[in-house]
């Protein structure tokens, strides 16, 4: 009776080892791949299932985005310049049979082809188009390394570059182009500005020889508006052809009134009157 139990206890036991060996669970965002004596046998889908231990051997492949990043690479632009440039890749296994037999490690491999593929296509452009045209060089990686990993049963989903360093001379010389970029604009700006300005005065001019008084009224505001201030002194000098008008009616005047002087006579003790002329009136004594 005892042998019995004893039996019973190690068929139990040999039962919970064998099923302890057999059962396997994949996960929802994995598959499995079945190798039964070295042979391939198919993928398993997710879920709970039994191999046979020492004759099945099941590879968990994670069909989940992968984030890899690309360490930074120093590569010569086509227009010969030293650049330092980092990305980062994203793939998925998208068939699990082919990653397994097609090649040994699927990161480290696109690792690599990731690498060599992002100094061939930087290498093919210019600074400037590296700095500007990011968009294109990251599609034009992503075509070539789905062309490399399609026959391992990996997609690359995307490719970013995520940072470009420049020399410090480079830098320095950006700088300068980029200040003088600004200061071409302003100039350009302000070459615009006085040229509107004085085609505006033009029009001005004409309207205030059609009206002559325009150009008074003008004085006048421009009186106002400096006079808002009441410890400012203004010296505001008249037109210069009035002025000029006035200076000679004065001389004029001044002229005409020298000329209609009387000259003296001589003394009274002479035995004639003296007359002297006196705003037109004459006095005898």
């Amino acid at each position: 009776m005892k042998i019995a139990i004893v039996v019973l206890v190690i068929l139990a036991a040999l039962a919970l080892l064998a099923l302890w060996l057999s059962a396997r669970v994949v996960k929802q965002y994995e598959q499995g791949v079945l190798f039964r004596f070295g042979r391939a046998r198919g993928t398993r889908h997710p879920g709970f299932l039994l191999i046979i231990p020492f004759a099945d051997v099941l590879h968990r492949v994670s069909l989940r985005i992968v984030t890899m990043p690309i360490q930074s690479q120093g590569i010569i632009t086509r227009d010969n310049v030293s650049v330092d440039v980092s990305a980062v890749a994203y793939y998925r296994v998208v068939d699990a049979m082919k990653s397994v037999v097609a090649i040994e490690n699927v990161r480290a491999a696109i690792d690599q082809i990731a690498q060599t593929t992002l100094r061939k296509v930087v290498g093919q452009h210019t600074l400037d188009q590296t700095l500007s045209e990011t968009d294109k060089i990251n599609l034009d990686i992503r075509k070539i390394l789905d062309v490399s990993t399609v026959p391992w049963g990996v997609e690359v989903t995307l490719v970013e570059l995520k940072d470009i360093q420049l020399p410090d001379s480079m830098k320095r010389a950006m700088a300068r182009q980029a200040e003088a970029e600004r200061e071409k604009r302003a100039k350009i700006i302000n070459a615009e500005g006085e040229s509107l300005a004085a085609a505006a005065l033009g029009d001005a001019s004409d309207t205030m020889m059609a009206h002559p008084l325009a150009l008074q009224l003008r004085n006048l505001q421009s009186l106002v508006e400096i006079g808002v201030d009441k410890n400012t002194t203004v010296v505001f000098p008249a037109p210069l052809m009035t002025t000029i008008a006035e200076l000679g009616a004065f001389l004029a005047r001044e002229k005409a009134a020298a000329a209609t002087v009387l000259p003296v006579l001589p003394p009274v003790g002479e035995g004639k009157p003296a007359l002297t002329a006196v705003n037109g009136t004459s006095a005898t004594s």
